[in-house]
């Protein structure tokens, strides 16, 4: 089978590789249908997941049918439509019991990081009881790709950790794929204000067109200044990082108001300053996760719903064959205006 096969920091390559076998009686091996590549995807190019190991098959979201399931398999047989969750669950350890799909003591996330994952013909999905969701007839595979991982990540680790409340005051730093998925999103609690900041026009145009109440181009750095003039000098109520590099999360130290939250999103490869010089006096929460995915079933129900129209965040569409073409397209999203890009296989 095709598959996309990370060679260390800003090595890839499209290579053929056996098809994966059930390993365990949990398993269930997928034919992918439809998959895209993640902004995490990006950050293990660069070097900043370690844990992902040269020779792994990136990619931990999906559509698909099943192909074969082990004997321990018992809502899934051959043929039927699934999506994948970028987190795996057994549903019985500890942090499962919480909750904490993401930190699963036989799984988390590991598809397309210490595991091959997803970006591929075929892909082995461990507890697929419990990591798989049945596809609804007639449901748009290429929008159910975005809840895999982007809608429940910019929902869970954005808008639940943030506390975003009806009538809060919200910015977003960064205007990618999860910071406009925390846009749509953070909509369901009405707050009064959403401030998108980008430095790139086109995406603050997009998140625009998706919700933003104002936004915020900080090509010139004075994103503070600019957020501060714009709520009264206050502050916001949450700051969603969704970027990952030290300087959006030093931002979000600067325009979180008392009493204020922000939650990281971002995958960070570096230290971050924490400025607690300012705001050890200002009642600030902090938060950090890794999504969980338990927000699945609900997203779901929406965007069957039309409440949210996952396909608008797609720009671009290639083949398996053509996927370090996505790659370029992709990382290159300034020249491209690529926001997800859907492969199929």
């Amino acid at each position: 089978m095709q598959a996309l096969v990370y060679h260390g920091p800003g090595k890839k390559a499209v290579e053929d590789r056996p098809k994966p076998t059930i390993q365990a009686p949990t398993d269930a091996i997928v034919k992918i249908t439809k998959t895209t590549i993640c902004g995490t995807d990006l950050h293990i190019l660069k070097g900043d997941v370690p844990t992902c190991k040269p020779g792994t098959v990136l990619g931990h979201e999906g559509v698909g049918r099943i192909d074969s399931v082990g004997p321990g398999v018992m809502t899934f047989k051959p043929g039927d439509p699934v999506l994948i969750s970028c987190i795996s669950a057994c549903g019985r350890c500890e942090p499962c019991r919480k909750g904490m799909y993401s930190h699963c003591t036989t799984g988390g996330w590991i598809l397309g990081n210490t595991i091959d994952g997803t970006q591929a013909e075929f892909v082995l999905i461990p507890h697929a009881d419990t990591s798989l969701y049945p596809v609804p007839a007639g449901a748009d595979e290429e929008a159910l790709v975005m809840l895999s991982d982007i809608l429940p990540t910019g929902f869970e680790c954005g808008v639940l950790n943030g506390k975003v409340q009806p009538g809060s005051t919200v910015a977003i730093v960064g205007s990618g794929p999860i910071g406009l998925a925390a846009l749509l999103t953070a909509q369901f609690y009405a707050p009064s204000e959403i401030i998108m900041i980008d430095v790139d026009a086109n995406r603050l145009t997009v998140a625009k067109r998706f919700g933003a109440t104002a936004t915020v181009n900080n090509t010139s750095g004075d994103a503070a200044r600019q957020v501060m003039a714009l709520t009264g000098k206050r502050g916001v109520d949450t700051a969603i990082e969704a970027v990952g590099v030290p300087a959006s999360f030093s931002l979000c130290e600067g325009i979180v108001a008392a009493g204020g939250t922000i939650a990281n999103v971002g995958v960070h490869g570096v230290k971050v300053d924490l400025h607690l010089e300012r705001l050890w006096s200002h009642n600030v929460t902090i938060t950090t996760r890794l999504v969980d995915t338990a927000s699945i079933p609900m997203l779901l129900k929406t965007v069957q719903s039309k409440r949210i129209d996952a396909g608008q965040l797609i720009t671009h569409r290639f083949r398996m064959s053509d996927m370090l073409q996505a790659y370029d397209t992709f990382d290159g999203a300034a020249g491209t205006k690529a926001l997800k890009v859907i492969i199929e296989a």
